[in-house]
């Protein structure tokens, strides 16, 4: 929906009515000035692109807009939309030069399913490593150590983890820990994936628990600055 070719042509043919009272050659010639250098497609992607607008403008039983102002409003708001996205982009880039900057952005990137993005989320939130004497003070951090709930002579054999601290190192390492999964791209990660899994535990469970794995080898690397290593 927020695409840039999406957004352009709704700027350009923003009702069902100007879709269908412009010819199909013209359409198409559009969509492919419209593409980016960079994400060139071909001849059969336009051609189904424009014949699914076509279906869908036949389709819609509100083939104009009441009101001009509304036409006015939308054309802004995907200006404003477009904007934003070269902000975004440019930030991006930003924090992409400045994290190449940094050594440990090289070295934890060696634990597969860590990526660019994953790597530079990481180092942010956590800083300074010397911060946390331990593994199990990052993991905290983290958030994903178990919580503890007791009431007298009771305690809970099911605990949630605690959900405290970081919430995007949270998130980026459980993103790392599914990047690292598929098609097995870290070995030792899915390993110690189906040991749990074997163990019982459900799918979310071995999830963290590889988290918490994950954990500890980036404090290990962090404070080493030593690569990871597969074998």
């Amino acid at each position: 929906m927020y695409s840039g070719i999406s957004l352009r042509f709704l700027s350009e043919f923003p009702t069902s009515y100007s879709v269908l009272q412009t010819d199909e050659n013209t359409l198409k010639a559009k969509m492919k000035e419209l593409l980016s250098s960079k994400w060139g497609r071909s001849e059969d992607w336009i051609n189904q692109r424009v014949q699914r607008l076509l279906d869908a403008a036949k389709q819609n039983p509100f083939q104009q807009t009441m009101y001009a102002s509304h036409l006015i409003h939308l054309k802004v708001l995907i200006t404003l939309i477009l904007q934003y996205q070269e902000h975004l982009t440019e930030l991006e880039r930003n924090i992409d030069a400045l994290a190449e900057e940094i050594e440990e952005y090289e070295l934890i990137q060696s634990i597969p399913g860590i990526g660019h993005k994953i790597a530079a989320t990481i180092l942010s939130e956590i800083g300074e490593i010397d911060r946390f004497n331990h593994p199990k003070k990052l993991v905290a951090f983290a958030g994903i150590d178990p919580s503890v709930f007791s009431s007298g002579k009771f305690t809970a054999t099911r605990n949630r983890i605690t959900k405290r601290g970081s919430r995007q190192l949270r998130y980026a390492l459980v993103m790392a820990v599914q990047c690292g999964l598929i098609r097995s791209r870290n070995t030792r990660l899915k390993e110690f994936y189906e040991r749990k899994r074997t163990e019982g535990k459900p799918h979310k469970v071995a999830l963290v628990a590889c988290a918490n794995k994950l954990v500890h080898w980036l404090h290990a690397i962090l404070k080493s600055k030593k690569a990871f290593c597969l074998a």
